[in-house]
């Protein structure tokens, strides 16, 4: 029920005025003869904003939060990521609106909104205002084009409900639990929550991050995606809450701060082989550590070789690079992701009442990418795949760099960065890198699987600042950097380290057109020749977190 959603009054503008609303809301409830005045913050993904935007404007009588999957900057790495947009807000927006104010006092209006099928307007772009289903809901419609269209970072973005960062100082001091999943759509600001609060205050901080995808229900599933992480995984999200809260607000003795302040997932180590539900045993293990990233990291390069390798050895060609055609009319299609709420709701039920009444939720979706770790193959589950369904890998506009079969186990759990050197036909194009865990060929799975990890995008307009855009030079060499989120896995003896360079990951991502124009306004489309450098001036390579074994 925040401004303007099911009983309170007002427009609903997400997040904006989360961080007023919160702080009168926590204040009052501290002002009642009820209250001993020690307040709890508690939320998931949407719900989690609401309290962080809350705590930038330090409410006296807030006292302890437990955050789960929430974001850090909205511009950088959540409803925009690396310059591009994150299709999943604009399908939020389409979700949303079928519970708002519009559809609640028009019942013609309620079964326009029910009836979208989003997914076909995923090919329609660009979103025109008044020419979408959102014309029925104007002011949903407003605000999806303004994180659509407002690309640079300015102060809309750093206000106080979009940014932590940009107002950590201000930040209350008080106890919070971080709570993040490796295949969730805010892991990267779940850690960068951690490691910025953890520096600047001196109340408990914690952090947990698991093998989970977004929410959390997912926290007692043993899989995500087609992989399994055995029965290690799990965790009770409701146990842990509570033991927080009644040690850091009701002051009961819990061994909750006794513990180390991260807990760690650490996916690896199976077998490989088929689960009785038919996923693949990735395996996995629990660990606690002191701080992030780890103290003991050993940062390593891979580089990008000419002949499709991925090595520690620089390149010594003088001159060597691998030219690919980007079409934005035909996107790599996503499959898997870091992704949460990229869904389209199905039509409401006849006769029954309208949104105010009967709140929209997720179990009334059907998911359009699905999130979590998959083979990278095409399929008919996933959105924009077509026969005969290859591997991604065998697409002309994916390179593809991975090593030899390693001789020895090797972890990788911390912040990953890829540096490219790059070149393009168009004045704007985007460049995607992509993490893969190759497993080798056995009786259950005879061709392996190519388990994706992370991802991520660089606007190439956005390579040198997010603050103003520059356009690139025909066949100019420009150095840039793509951040994946962080991940922790185990490469097992006998598995490969793949990295994937491509042009699009849609519909993760919005699609460049690569006119130069905003991918938000433009009409066009243009077919760029995009160029991967690979040589000893131009060393492309990818930076791992290694974490030494300890046995």
């Amino acid at each position: 029920d925040v401004r303007g959603r099911y009983g309170s009054d007002g427009t609903f503008y997400p997040i904006k005025n989360e961080a007023e609303d919160g702080y009168d809301t926590i204040e009052w409830i501290a002002s009642q003869p009820w209250s001993e005045g020690r307040i709890g913050t508690l939320g998931t993904s949407y719900g989690a904003w609401v309290k962080t935007a809350a705590a930038n404007l330090n409410p006296p009588h807030l006292s302890s939060m437990f955050h789960n999957q929430g974001g850090f900057n909205a511009h950088h790495f959540t409803v925009r990521h690396g310059g591009a947009m994150e299709m999943r807000f604009i399908a939020y927006a389409y979700f949303m609106a079928a519970s708002g104010k519009e559809a609640a006092t028009s019942h013609t209006v309620d079964r326009a909104l029910r009836n979208i099928d989003f997914s076909d307007w995923l090919s329609r772009t660009p979103f025109r205002r008044g020419q979408t289903p959102l014309k029925w809901a104007p002011s949903y419609e407003d605000w999806m084009l303004d994180w659509l269209t407002k690309s640079n970072y300015d102060d809309y973005w750093k206000g106080l409900g979009y940014n932590v960062e940009e107002h950590l100082d201000q930040f209350a001091d008080v106890a919070c639990y971080f709570a993040g999943g490796w295949y969730d759509s805010y892991t990267l600001p779940t850690t960068q929550l951690y490691t910025e609060i953890k520096k600047r205050k001196k109340s408990p901080i914690k952090m947990i991050i698991g093998p989970w995808t977004h929410g959390y229900d997912t926290w007692f599933q043993t899989h995500s995606g087609d992989v399994d992480f055995g029965e290690a995984a799990p965790v009770d999200y409701y146990e842990l809450r509570l033991k927080w809260f009644d040690q850091t607000l009701k002051k009961k003795t819990t061994d909750i701060l006794d513990e180390p302040p991260i807990r760690l997932f650490v996916m690896g180590g199976g077998d490989s082989k088929r689960t009785g539900e038919g996923r693949l045993n990735h395996g996995g293990k629990w660990r606690y550590e002191d701080e992030w990233p780890l103290a003991r990291t050993t940062y390593t390069d891979y580089y990008f070789q000419p002949d499709g390798i991925l090595s520690e050895e620089t390149p010594s060609s003088e001159t060597s690079y691998t030219t690919y055609q980007y079409d934005p009319r035909e996107p790599v299609p996503s499959i898997g992701a870091n992704v949460s709420s990229l869904v389209e709701l199905g039509p409401g039920l006849e006769g029954a009442p309208f949104a105010t009444k009967v709140p929209v939720t997720f179990s009334q979706t059907r998911e359009i990418l699905v999130p979590g770790a998959y083979d990278q193959v095409e399929s008919p589950r996933f959105y924009g795949c077509k026969p005969p369904y290859l591997p991604l890998a065998s697409r002309d506009d994916v390179l593809v760099h991975e090593t030899p079969p390693l001789e020895n186990d090797l972890e990788i759990t911390g912040p990953i960065r890829v540096d490219l050197w790059v070149s393009s036909s168009a004045k704007d194009t985007d460049f995607t890198a992509k993490l893969l865990d190759v497993h080798p060929p056995n009786q259950d799975f005879p061709e392996g699987l190519a388990m994706n990890l992370s991802d991520s995008i660089i606007r190439m307009r956005y390579r040198n600042s997010w603050d103003n855009s520059e356009l690139m030079k025909l066949d100019e060499v420009y150095p840039t950097a793509i951040t994946l989120f962080p991940t922790s896995n185990l490469f097992v003896r006998g598995h490969r380290i793949r990295v994937d360079i491509s042009s699009s990951n849609f519909p993760r991502f919005d699609i460049n057109p690569n006119t130069g124009e905003s991918p938000g306004l433009s009409r066009m489309t243009r077919i760029a020749e995009n160029s991967l450098h690979h040589d000893s001036k131009h060393a492309s390579k990818i930076r791992l977190p290694i974490i030494p074994n300890q046995a």
